[in-house]
């Protein structure tokens, strides 16, 4: 018998200060049963550095077809596609040509490196792509952040994140690799 996901209720208070966006968001959060603490971190961080009114989470992994989190216009046009993870070249140029503004977030170290080694020249076109790593030390203490009912507090300046959850706080330096100059 299949496992079912596991229900996460988060309140998310985005304080971002490079876009003057600041906004509390309550999420009901699906963690696939193949889904780690880290991962799942990462999605809520990314969904934090991407925050909208119209930001949306997606059935993620359990659908090959959409991104983990996306944004769509009032019309039904994708505004902004978010992955995480390594997705292959395939899907980074899929990915380019149904969205405004696609945002990958790479992690896990030396693997993610040599991810982005790989597929980096053939994404040199596509001026709609920003690919941003996250290092294994941040997400590593992300992950130890993570319960089934959490209220995060996300303050974003000058690129940084900092993620608070009660007492304990982690600093996040996102990396861009490529992009990150769109709004």
């Amino acid at each position: 018998m299949a496992q079912n996901a596991t229900i996460y209720k988060i309140e998310l208070s985005v304080s971002d200060m490079d876009r003057h966006y600041y906004e509390v968001h309550k999420l009901t959060v699906a963690k696939h049963p193949s889904e780690t603490d880290e991962r799942l971190m990462v999605r809520i961080v990314a969904f934090a550095l991407n925050a909208h009114e119209h930001l949306e989470m997606t059935k993620g992994l359990s659908t090959d077809d959409e991104p983990d989190i996306w944004q769509k216009s009032l019309s039904g046009e994708l505004d902004v596609w978010v992955a995480l993870g390594l997705p292959s070249e395939k899907v980074v140029r899929q990915s380019c040509g149904k969205a405004g503004k696609v945002v990958v977030y790479s992690y896990g170290g030396r693997t993610a490196e040599m991810w982005w080694d790989k597929i980096k020249n053939s994404t040199t076109r596509f001026d709609n792509l920003q690919v941003i790593n996250f290092s294994e030390t941040d997400t590593g203490a992300l992950a130890k952040l993570a319960s089934r009912a959490m209220k995060l507090q996300v303050n974003i300046q000058d690129g940084d994140v900092m993620v608070s959850v009660d007492d304990s706080v982690v600093y996040v330096t996102p990396v861009k690799w490529k992009g990150g100059d769109q709004n």
